[in-house]
């Protein structure tokens, strides 16, 4: 249930008659109802917009009286999938006594009233905001300070200050630190008006914009990479319209696309230039209708934490079965290396992608606390997020481009395994895929590093550490070695798995038998468990955000060494490390869309309990039964957390709460 309050205190523009003989405050009442608030209320100030917000029981908008705009704005705002509290910002040049904003990676880190700000305005508030649930007491209390003349920051406003009372709140709201995203507006029409003049134009703007064409052209993400952008968007709007034409849900068109991905995959292990062929035809259309299940939820307004968690893991399973594809393809084509190839390109995109995650969670972090950002004193760091800052602003440059397309990311990853392998073979497709993505993850990690120390931001002391660490009974038992630092024991704990590997490797592929270095499997557990004795410290250091991939690629490099000196099938141990993978983005995803943990995240063992159990079946020469087992085990474990984390326990929140069951709805991906 979303409460509507329409705020025309301070605004003389809200008595305007518009076109249809409505005044301006009553139609924007009525625009707020199809837009799909459940209950509208005007209020005569601010005290009274207090009152209604210690009332509600859900989300509450707020809306200024002077604001004309397409109803689809009013709608985006109220469904935007980005956070719980969403703010209105336009490009409109600043008037006296509203609200300018300072915003940096989407959120509103400083706002003021006639541009009284520590920096540079970005934009101007567009006088409406959603508020989530837990923001509403900050909200009130905003309320109730400008109410009275000052603002919960202590800054004395005067007793009568001028300009819309909404400006005013907003500017509190900000001050009391509520994190606060910002909300764009494109190709659609919104503007703040104060006279007759000022709302003629802005009706003759709206009047001038095709409503759902452009909505259709919003559901294209605004910044996508160079394949996506020139070769897919170009033209999957048109299968977006058909598929909401046909009432497909994004859910259904992401089902779609798992399943044109697993042909492709199938035909790339049946080999044959045909079956090659086809399958990268049907990669592509299977990326194309990845793109379209996010479009359809954008154009559709269907969104929820359930749809952005099944997109990032849809997603990564498609991948790892194609990398599997190309495996066995390469396999049966006669190449030794075929899986170990596909295990080498799955461990190093899930690493990659644990920095990604991590990373972003940084610069959010660091978004938020802008004063303290930049105690690193500049330099190298400095100069390079600056670079990065121009680069971005320059859309559609060319070095716009190479910036995106160097790092790899999911749309050149897919085109290039679909032209490879139509022209070449499997095999070399996985290889041109490994070293485009070693040679990314050099490259954005060196930048990263470097501008992390610059920022200086601690990341992990803000979350479960714990948790996203993946840290088992075992860990919490470990002494905390604090003076060396949880990345240092993770990066050494990377150590002897490698060394083990690369021993094992070398040995396989001599005359050698790997068998012969089971002694070095406890050794290299042993280094590996020297990462839990960084458990128990505090993760607050300018890298500990790499602390998750170092233990995701000791835990998975461990099980490779162990797979290879006890003569596991490959295929095995790929499907060991695969469900791993799914495990780990579980956790990822849900810190993505801000989910508590999976239900049943104690019964997985741990990092540490899970390499444990493989070195013993290693030992006793078990091992491709225990990796069997165990996997399986962990397949069902994160089945049973799916099914309690998104089906079991709402419906019994739905039923305590009394609210009826609703339709499956997703966020964009």
């Amino acid at each position: 249930m979303t409460l509507t309050i329409v705020l025309a205190a301070g605004s003389p523009a809200a008595g305007l008659p518009t076109r249809a003989g409505a005044t301006l405050a009553d139609r924007l009442a009525d625009q707020w109802r199809r837009a799909g608030a459940s209950q509208v209320r005007h209020a005569a100030d601010l005290a009274e917009l207090a009152a209604l917000a210690d009332a509600a029981t859900g989300p509450v908008i707020v809306s200024g009286a002077d604001l004309v705009a397409h109803t689809a704005v009013l709608r985006h705002l109220a469904t935007s999938p980005v956070g719980p509290t969403v703010a209105l910002v336009l490009t409109d040049p600043p008037a006296p006594g509203r609200a300018v904003v300072r915003e940096e990676r989407g959120q509103v880190v400083d706002a003021a009233v006639d541009g009284q700000l520590d920096g540079g305005a970005t934009g101007a508030f567009g006088g409406a905001l959603r508020v989530g649930l837990d923001d509403l007491p900050a909200l009130a209390a905003a309320a109730r300070a400008a109410d009275s003349g000052g603002s919960p920051a202590g800054a004395a406003l005067g007793p009568d200050p001028a300009g819309p009372a909404v400006d005013r709140l907003f500017a509190g709201l900000t001050a009391l630190g509520t994190l606060t995203f910002a909300h764009r507006v494109r190709l659609l029409v919104a503007h703040r008006v104060a006279d007759p003049a000022g709302l003629a134009a802005a009706e003759a703007a709206l009047g001038a914009v095709d409503e759902d064409k452009a909505e259709l052209r919003l559901s294209v993400k605004e910044k996508d990479d160079f394949f996506t952008t020139y070769f897919v968007s170009t033209w999957s709007p048109y299968v977006t319209k058909a598929c909401a034409r046909l009432r497909l849900t994004p859910t259904g068109v992401t089902a779609i696309s798992v399943l044109f991905a697993v042909a492709a995959a199938v035909l790339f292990g049946v080999g044959g230039r045909p079956a090659l062929v086809t399958g990268a035809v049907l990669l592509y259309l299977g990326f194309m209708l990845d793109c379209v299940d996010g479009q359809l939820a954008r154009y559709t307004r269907h969104f929820s934490a359930w749809g952005g968690w099944l997109d990032t893991m849809a997603d990564r399973a498609k991948e790892y079965v194609v990398y599997a594809g190309l495996g066995y393809g390469a396999t049966a084509a006669g190449y030794r290396y075929g899986w170990a190839l596909a295990i080498a390109a799955m461990t190093l995109q899930t690493v990659r992608h644990m920095t990604d995650t991590w990373y972003g969670v940084l610069h959010d972090e660091a978004a938020r606390r802008p004063k303290t950002a930049g105690v690193g004193g500049g330099g190298i760091g400095d100069k390079l997020n600056a670079a990065s800052t121009r680069v971005q602003a320059d859309t559609g440059s060319l070095s716009y481009w190479l910036k995106r397309t160097v790092v790899f990311p999911i749309g050149e990853r897919w085109a290039l395994i679909a032209l490879t392998v139509a022209l070449f073979d499997p095999l070399v497709s996985l290889v041109v895929v490994l070293t485009w993505g070693v040679l990314a993850f050099a490259y954005t990690g060196a930048l990263r590093t470097l501008r992390a120390r610059w920022m200086r931001v601690p990341v992990l002391d803000t979350v479960d550490a714990t948790l996203h660490r993946d840290d088992g009974p075992l860990a919490a038992r470990f002494p905390a070695l604090r003076p060396v630092g949880p990345l240092t024991l993770a990066v050494i704990g990377v150590l002897g798995p490698a060394a083990l590997l690369v021993a094992a490797l070398l040995r396989a592929g001599g005359d050698g038998d790997p068998a012969g270095l089971r002694w070095a499997v406890p050794a290299a557990l042993l280094v590996l468990l020297v990462a839990g004795l960084g458990a128990g410290a505090a993760h607050n250091g300018p890298l500990d955000w790499l602390v998750p991939a170092a233990l995701r690629a000791g835990e998975y490099v461990f099980a490779v060494a162990v797979g290879v000196v006890a003569g596991v099938p490959a295929w095995v141990v790929f499907g060991y490390v695969f469900v791993l993978t799914l495990h780990h983005y579980d956790l990822t995803a849900r810190l993505e869309k801000r989910q508590a943990a999976p239900p049943l995240h104690p019964w997985t063992l741990g990092w540490e309990g899970r390499s444990v159990l493989l070195a013993i079946a290693a030992i006793v020469g078990f091992a491709a039964v225990v990796m069997v087992t165990l996997g399986a085990y962990l397949f069902m474990v994160f089945v049973g957390s799916v099914v309690l984390a998104w089906v079991v326990l709402p419906a019994r929140a739905r039923r305590a709460a009394g609210v009826p069951a609703r339709g499956g709805v997703r966020q964009p991906g």
